[in-house]
């Protein structure tokens, strides 16, 4: 696969590259694409050391100013990441596909490859933008060094490539969606930090084209691997069962009442589904749709990735036994499941924390916001521009002596003031409201923020 046009796609500050994919067209409106993984069990051994702590560690773990990486930084990001202008070795699947997206046929091998472009996604989304343009061609062609022969080459290459997969990949998520897949999308939280680690900007990066074409098509390899095994023998599927069926009303009840409070019914869904765990009993995925789904293609920061190269080994392109019992199997997708939801933890633990880093910056201040969580010791509130989230205590909400109960089911609460037989007001804050807030403290080591809320007038009177 030298000779194939590959590249990859990842974040600009990205050091370890497990996945590439490679472009031809082999007829009138049919494609070999090739979706090309880190063969990161040719370098880490069953019982080896270095598998060891991997299976220990269970996942890569990504804070706001590190990394804690699975395996040796030797092997992530050097002899097994998919860096351009070096053969690599890789588990591949390779697909025959139409115009329309559909799977002709594939092919699961081991293949080495030479990667041609290293893009981030910023740089993938302007190809996918203006790509067309003959100047920006040459300057993504000098960019990235790609040494061809005629300007139509260079199309090829690095535009029409890039344009028809993005054709594909839209293609591939329509049908997802039109299937029953979840959509709901959330922007991603980055700092920007200074010489000293201090965070001094919060902005977002939110999913673009380019982030789908990548999504959709690890997403394809994902499933054809899962359906590839079958049934019948022990493997690592990656399952996502029911929500929560009360819940889930209770949102729907929440968007009918509420129909301007998007974000707020977005959050009611998410906090409703059950979580994603590896298994060896497949019972679908609930959030893509899919009958079979598992993790191929990300063996350089996931375990149970690594596991799955293993048994594709072994069930299709060796044909060797698998002596590892389905129960010994179930255990380690426990624990991988386990290091997952504690590694989730810890980032959002980390968040948190410069969150409050950065707010220190703004005690005082009095900012707009929107009340994401509502509970029996007060409401939780999101701020507008930054998104830090902090807590207005119950004891801080309304005049002295007022009593705020908590309406759990319509998610909001509520003081019922009743001051005569002709004067009677009732008060609430719901889940979604706007508000305006003062930041009061935070706390660093806790990861924790409190607000206090600000009568509308003083606000006026501060902008005038």
């Amino acid at each position: 696969m030298r000779e194939v046009f590959t590249f990859t796609i990842d974040p600009a500050d990205a050091k370890d590259f497990d996945d590439a994919l490679s472009f031809e067209e082999t007829g009138e409106a049919t494609y070999r694409i090739g979706v090309h993984i880190a063969d990161v069990s040719f370098y880490v051994r069953p019982g080896t050391k270095t598998d060891e702590d991997a299976y220990k560690r269970g996942t890569s773990v990504y804070l706001v100013d590190r990394v804690l990486p699975m395996l040796p930084e030797e092997l992530c990001n050097d002899k097994c990441s998919l860096r351009p202008g070096e053969d690599k070795l890789c588990l591949s699947v390779i697909f025959t596909m139409d115009a329309d997206a559909r799977v002709l046929k594939y092919k699961i091998c081991r293949t080495v490859i030479r990667s041609d472009a290293r893009l981030n996604y910023d740089e993938a989304q302007e190809i996918i933008e203006k790509g067309r343009d003959s100047a920006y061609i040459e300057k993504t062609r000098q960019r990235h060094g790609l040494d061809t022969e005629s300007s139509e080459t260079q199309r090829r290459l690095i535009v029409d490539s890039i344009a028809t997969l993005n054709a594909l990949a839209q293609k591939l998520r329509a049908e997802r969606i039109a299937n029953g897949a979840l959509t709901i999308e959330q922007d991603e939280m980055r700092f920007r930090l200074d010489k000293n680690g201090f965070p001094t900007e919060i902005y977002f990066e939110s999913p673009n084209e380019a982030h789908h074409l990548i999504e959709e098509f690890m997403l394809l390899a994902n499933r054809t691997v899962a359906k590839a095994v079958g049934s019948g023998r022990p493997f690592v599927y990656r399952v996502h069962d029911l929500p929560d069926g009360e819940k889930l009303e209770n949102a729907k009840h929440f968007q009918k009442r509420f129909p301007q409070l998007q974000r707020a019914y977005d959050l009611l869904t998410i906090r409703a589904q059950a979580k994603a765990v590896y298994s060896t009993y497949n019972i679908g995925h609930y959030g893509l749709a899919f009958t079979h789904y598992t993790h191929f293609t990300s063996p350089i920061r996931r375990y149970p990735d690594l596991m799955v190269h293993r048994l594709v080994d072994k069930y299709i392109l060796t044909g060797k036994k698998e002596t590892m019992t389905r129960e010994q199997m179930e255990e380690m997708c426990e624990h991988c499941s386990a290091c997952e939801q504690e590694a989730a933890q810890a980032e959002r633990d980390s968040i948190k924390m410069f969150q409050a880093m950065w707010i220190t910056s703004h005690i005082g201040e009095i900012l707009p916001g929107h009340i994401s969580g509502v509970t029996d010791f007060g409401i939780f509130v999101q701020l507008d521009e930054s998104r830090c989230e902090g807590l207005v205590h119950i004891t801080k909400i309304g005049a002295q002596g007022e009593y705020w109960q908590y309406d759990e089911k319509n998610y909001r609460l509520v003081c019922e003031n009743k001051n005569s037989a002709k004067d009677r007001a009732v008060s609430s804050y719901t889940l979604g409201d706007p508000v305006v807030v003062q930041v009061v403290r935070a706390d660093i080591n806790k990861g924790q923020i409190d607000f206090e809320l600000v009568p509308e007038e003083p606000i006026k009177d501060q902008k005038a």
